[in-house]
């Protein structure tokens, strides 16, 4: 057999994270070949040869797809370092955004930023996340409150993939707080929210997807379904911050409305888990924000795992409550902070983390996917997550380019 291809990745050893009934998706197979972005064959050389441009030899170290952040809002002005200061005084993330501060403090900040400015702030965090192996970042707005702002900020997400080798998903996070000028009529700012964002960003094409933060400090149940429903009217898939703090049945209500995912999830219900196995959503755990804010409810791991429910892994990368640009450490958290697996932390940003972003052609090693590859130098795929800040990829490959 002769075919023709851009690129054969030769003598690897493959961890395609594909479900196979074998860890980590291992492969027998040990070369692949690419064509126009996608995966076109993974072989072996006995198998048959293909005429390629470029040829690389993989010195038989770990081929891995490229890693997913599925949760984050690096877009944003100004930082919280002094927040950071007054929880080390004794101060509650909860009583910093009761006074003011918190959210609101970085969506003034972000409301004063031009739009440059924050590409280029922007750009500094994405950068960070490539270097450790990121293909696909999902980026959040939710730091406007308003339309322009919001606006912006999802423009800014979408022009990050100009400048760097990454996939931009972007969510609009509206429902993020309510802002002062709405305080004494919350109501009126999801009436806001439902009636004349939500259009506009599906209409302008800003966002696939949108998220809400069902907390006591964030927006009721009640109001979050009607946000729900407005997403669906417009053909947006949903997703939800719910149960960080409290236990407010938000899980339950996004799984009601088939959600992507549910993130953070620390004080679920186990008993809510089987409607969230039922509607196909993943739980996406943010090891993150729970070390930031030294919490100490962890999340329902042995439940997800009985329930069969996908867990995804992301940095939540925002600047109040998890300032953190670097996946791998959030792989080593999520093992050490919620017992996770090292398998299940590479399903959780990779195959899973795609599930959570409703993308089907990420995520796995596989024929038909997309060319999003990184060659690691490790004996084992478990020492991505066992060690911290000890690797970066040897090579990766962009929609079947090398960057």
């Amino acid at each position: 057999m002769t075919e023709q291809c851009d690129v054969v990745i030769d003598n690897v050893r493959i961890a395609s994270m594909q479900k196979n009934g074998k860890a980590y998706g291992l492969l027998s197979q040990s070369s692949v070949a690419v064509k126009n972005g996608k995966v076109l064959a993974i072989f072996d050389v006995s198998q048959g040869s293909y005429q390629c441009k470029q040829r690389f030899d993989g010195e038989n170290k770990w081929l891995l797809p490229g890693f997913i952040d599925c949760h984050t809002h690096l877009v944003y002005g100004g930082n919280r370092a002094n927040e950071f200061e007054q929880r080390l005084q004794g101060k509650s993330y909860t009583q910093i955004a009761l006074q003011g501060g918190g959210i609101l403090g970085t969506v003034h900040a972000t409301r004063e930023a031009s739009e440059q400015t924050l590409l280029t702030s922007a750009i500094k965090r994405a950068a960070r996340l490539a270097e450790e192996g990121v293909t696909c970042i999902e980026v959040k707005s939710g730091y406007g409150l308003d339309m322009h702002t919001e606006v912006k900020m999802l423009k800014v997400a979408q022009q990050i993939a100009e400048h760097l080798p990454v996939n931009i998903v972007t969510t609009y996070l509206g429902a993020h707080t309510v802002p002062k000028e709405y305080r004494s009529n919350p109501d009126d700012y999801v009436q806001f929210i439902c009636e004349q964002v939500i259009p506009v960003v599906a209409k302008q094409k800003l966002a696939n997807c949108v998220d809400v933060f069902c907390e006591s400090i964030g927006f009721s149940p009640a109001q979050c379904r009607k946000i729900f429903a407005a997403a669906k009217t417009h053909e947006l898939n949903v997703k939800a911050h719910v149960e960080q703090l409290s236990d407010l049945k938000g899980a339950k209500l996004a799984a009601e409305f088939g959600a992507l995912s549910v993130d953070h999830i620390e004080y679920l219900d186990p008993k809510d888990i089987p409607a969230i196995k039922h509607s196909g959503t993943v739980a996406v755990l943010l090891p993150g924000a729970f070390y930031y804010l030294s919490e100490t409810q962890k999340p329902p791991v042995a439940e997800l795992r009985a329930n069969g429910v996908p867990i995804a892994i992301a940095t939540d990368l925002n600047p109040g409550s998890s300032p953190i640009a670097s996946i791998l450490t959030i792989m080593n958290m999520a093992s050490v902070l919620f017992g996770l697996t090292p398998e299940e932390v590479l399903y959780g940003v990779t195959a899973h983390a795609a599930k959570a972003l409703g993308l089907t052609n990420k995520g796995q090693i596989k024929e038909g996917l997309d060319a999003d590859l990184c060659l690691w130098d490790i004996e084992h795929p478990a020492e991505l997550v066992y060690g911290i800040n000890q690797h970066r990829p040897e090579s990766k490959w962009f929609a079947g380019k090398g960057c």
